[in-house]
């Protein structure tokens, strides 16, 4: 009987209580404590970059408790050189504080390829095909006498270039292509003028002249 009324004391339920509440608070301030280191519920909107010096962005970006990182670059030459080309996440978008916005740059110089090897290796479709594929720009086909849409050359700036040489992708190239003149001309030439053998009579006559001379001496 002792051990049961010590068991249900109001001093042994005051204990119990006591833990309960204890241990209720730190659960409290353990969950304020994440809400507030992780920024729960607060967010903030990514502002615009596009267009905006790398400077100014990295700036615009501090001020709303955001971090800039530049992680690529490419090369649009209507564009300053330096500005935001792109930027993830997207203006507007809802993200916490300290978050890191990546960004593209517009590079000052102007991206190289290395030329494939499309010269007296393939026909004109399949040059332009190829050559589109990679990103470079084509001008007008320069006609050189040679089979018919045969690719034998490429040109850029002036200057034949060569399979592995590094081009600028926004210069255009020029293919220097065959147009079959060659053959054109034969095809035009009529029998008089394809008249390699030499006539019978022409012969005769040389042969009568040469013994005249001879008996005259």
């Amino acid at each position: 009987m002792g051990f049961l009324k010590k068991i249900f004391s109001g001093y042994v339920w005051g204990n119990l209580l006591a833990m309960a509440a204890v241990a209720a608070l730190a659960v409290f301030l353990l969950w304020k404590g994440l809400a507030i280191y992780t920024n729960h519920g607060e967010t903030v909107a990514v502002p615009s970059l596009t267009g905006l010096q790398e400077s100014d962005a990295l700036y615009t970006l501090e001020r709303a408790g955001l971090v800039g990182i530049v992680v690529d670059s490419s090369y649009n030459k209507r564009k300053p050189t330096g500005s935001i080309l792109a930027q993830h996440p997207e203006a507007g978008a809802k993200v916490k504080a300290g978050r890191e916005i990546q960004l593209t740059i517009n590079s000052a110089q102007t991206p190289t390829l290395p030329l494939p090897d499309v010269a007296d290796n393939s026909s004109l479709r399949e040059a332009q095909a190829r050559l589109t594929a990679m990103g470079f720009k084509l001008g007008p086909v320069e006609y050189i006498p040679g089979d018919r849409d045969w690719v034998y050359g490429v040109k850029s700036r002036g200057r034949n270039v060569y399979p592995g040489e590094h081009v600028p992708v926004d210069v255009p190239l020029i293919l220097q292509v065959g147009n079959n003149a060659a053959e054109e001309d034969l095809d035009g030439l009529g029998d008089d003028d394809l008249d390699l053998d030499p006539d019978v009579n022409d012969i005769e006559q040389f042969d009568d002249n040469y013994d005249l001379d001879l008996i005259d001496m």
